[in-house]
């Protein structure tokens, strides 16, 4: 195969991974709803699920000795997801903002509202879970992924959860389970098993055919690709009234790929082969968030992003590619 019939394989695969985090997904919306979870503690709550494909790629790429495609991809997804999601939740909800005065305040301030407990309860704990990537990753006697920074990031994610479910509960609804979910749920499993496997092994045959390394191709292969299929619901979720929970579910997301699929990656111990590009990537995942916390509040009473604001976003991320084609890889 050359590589552009793995690239149609690559797009096949990711569409079947998050075509299973869908199936799995309804489930944990009803237990959502049967717990009394708010739409931020929700958002972290199913992320569990919505982020399954890209820990299921980690785990493969552990398991078939490629760890670095894993890395880039959990470095790389997590720079692009908050500014492509903020752009999209921003568009969507011009649409959905159309036509309704309760929302008019928002489209007159050309603003994406958000509800502002997004920031205590997920952008916040999140950059905590960023630190504490960098603080076991980076100092020189620990420079790498090792099995007991994994055990710590598991730990960091359950604080994680815990920090949201506790900061928001409310009051339970009765759902109703049927047989058929439960089978689609099954379903969805396999397909994200297979569509990580396939995923991994597409970019082993892309880097290969066009010599990049692997930590490259996970960066701008892997995890773009995984994290193209939630533009599609991003915009779904916020066209159809809940821009918050459209919105957050991304830093929620995020959280679970610095957690638990950073855990596969360091029970085979992934060193860090090349610091430079490594800090650097680390840098911009914590400058997405950090952005994210500053921005939110714009007012006692609008909260959310405006419109030059989702532009910086952008911007960031147009950085992000300049520093890595010019300083990093050193492609011109």
């Amino acid at each position: 195969m050359n590589a552009w019939l793995w690239a149609g394989v690559l797009v096949l695969a990711a569409w079947a991974a998050h075509w299973g985090a869908d199936q799995l997904l309804t489930p944990l919306k009803l237990l959502r709803k049967q717990w009394g979870l708010t739409a931020s503690a929700g958002a972290a709550f199913l992320a569990i699920v919505t982020a399954s494909p890209e820990v299921a790629i980690n785990i493969t790429s552990a398991a078939r000795g490629v760890s670095d495609i894993g890395l880039g991809n959990l470095l790389g997804s997590n720079i692009i997801s908050i500014p492509l999601m903020i752009t999209i939740a921003y568009f969507a909800s011009r649409k959905q903002f159309k036509n309704n005065p309760k929302h008019q305040e928002h489209l007159d301030a050309n603003m994406l509202a958000l509800n502002k407990r997004s920031v205590p309860v997920l952008s916040l704990p999140y950059l905590g879970i960023i630190a504490l990537v960098a603080i076991l990753t980076i100092p020189k006697a620990w420079r790498g992924l090792q099995p007991v920074d994994g055990w710590i990031m598991l730990g960091a994610y359950a604080a994680f959860l815990a920090h949201a479910i506790i900061r928001g509960r409310k009051e339970g609804e009765k759902v109703k389970w049927t047989q058929k979910k439960i089978w689609l749920s099954i379903a969805g499993a396999i397909a994200i098993a297979a569509g990580a496997f396939f995923i991994v092994k597409a970019t082993e045959n892309i880097v290969s055919a066009l010599d990049i390394s692997q930590i490259v191709g996970g960066l701008f292969i892997t995890g773009i690709m995984t994290t193209a299929p939630e533009v599609f619901k991003t915009w779904s979720v916020v066209k159809g009234g809940e821009v918050t929970a459209g919105t957050t579910s991304v830093i929620a997301d995020n959280a679970i790929t610095m957690t638990v699929a950073f855990f596969p990656l360091a029970l085979v111990s992934t060193p860090v082969q090349n610091f430079q590009l490594y800090w650097v990537n680390l840098a911009f995942v914590g400058l997405m968030p950090l952005l994210y916390s500053l921005f939110v509040h714009q007012s006692k009473d609008l909260h959310g992003f405006s419109r030059w604001q989702v532009f910086v976003f952008d911007t960031a991320y147009v950085a992000y590619l300049f520093v890595m084609a010019f300083f990093v890889l050193k492609l011109f």
